[in-house]
């Protein structure tokens, strides 16, 4: 189990977490979301005794590693791939961590068979692709046989075959009883592996529920329809709170309301409908509407700017 008690870290005047206090249960994959800058790695750097909060503390099962880092059989952990010694083999890389907890080369064989690096464990590891470099982080995280994992993008650089393996051996452990605590900006992957949600967003935890409630309330009514009535079914649908969207004659996309309330009022003014389908709601959809406000920096389409580039260009060429 993690333990998050009013935990805060500032940097100068940078509040980066802000007195923040949450539970990772076992026996869940429980999901870590936010923008980029929410507070996402601080805090887990502050679980894994990699940074000193300023205020507060973080407990793995029932301990405090703040001022020492956790030991890779209480705590596996993926922060940054990349910190793998690149002049050693992945096989030795993972010896020499092993012997910081009395593992041997048996436990390194075995690790290195589950993340499938058996045959190019001699390779060294600065030769290793990004997805390749990804599975020997995972192989760290998992070597002292841990009861808490926790993963930053652990899918990053893995081919789809490797990110359905990562997506079962992550419910795998979580099966087996152990604390599992994932953060990645891949919302599809997030939403089929994980069962809770924990989102940041400026150093704030925003929410922490179950993945279903946090994607119900984040989320309005959504319905497609297709209808040969489409101009009369806007007209009778319009009202605030309602909005109606259409790409194509009879086919639109409403929200605010239920396909039982949009079905019913179609019936009573004798309008015909072809399609009446319920739009289950994504996670991307839940995030994007909660953390609106929580992004720091904001991107705009492309578009404008290439058609203002196009509109120089041309004149530069009509001159």
């Amino acid at each position: 189990m993690i333990e998050v008690h009013e935990l805060t870290k500032t940097f100068g005047d940078n509040v980066a977490v802000d007195n923040i206090s949450f539970t990772v249960q076992p026996g869940i994959v429980t999901g870590f979301l936010g923008p980029n800058g929410a507070g996402k790695s601080t805090t887990m750097r502050m679980i894994l005794g990699l940074d000193r909060p300023t205020s507060g503390h973080a407990l793995v099962n029932g301990r405090s590693y703040t001022g020492s880092a956790a030991p890779i059989s209480e705590l596996g952990a993926l922060l940054d791939a990349r910190n793998a010694d690149k002049a050693r083999s992945a096989r030795n890389h993972l010896r020499a961590l092993g012997a910081t907890v009395g593992l041997g080369s048996d436990r390194v064989d075995e690790v290195l068979e589950v993340v499938g690096l058996t045959d190019v464990a001699r390779q060294k590891a600065g030769a290793y692709s990004l997805g390749m470099g990804q599975r020997l982080g995972i192989a760290a995280a998992l070597l002292g046989d841990p009861k808490v994992v926790m993963l930053d993008e652990p899918v990053n650089g893995l081919d789809p075959d490797g990110i359905l393996w990562i997506r079962h051996m992550l419910k795998d452990l979580a099966a087996e009883g152990r604390t599992v605590l994932l953060s990645s900006h891949l919302m599809s992957e997030m939403e089929l592996t994980a069962e809770h949600l924990l989102v940041i967003g400026r150093g704030r935890i925003m929410a922490d529920m179950p993945m279903h409630q946090f994607i119900a309330q984040a989320t309005g009514n959504h319905v497609h329809v297709v209808s040969p009535d489409g101009t009369a079914l806007r007209d009778l649908l319009a009202a605030p709170g309602v909005a109606v969207a259409s790409d194509a004659p009879g086919v639109l996309d409403i929200e605010g309301l239920t396909a039982q309330e949009i079905g019913t009022r179609a019936a009573a003014a004798g309008l015909v409908l072809f399609e009446l389908t319920p739009v289950e709601p994504s996670l991307e959809e839940a995030y994007m509407t909660m953390t609106r406000d929580a992004v720091e920096f904001h991107g705009t389409s492309a578009s404008p700017h290439l058609e203002t580039a196009s509109a120089h260009a041309a004149d530069k060429d009509a001159a």
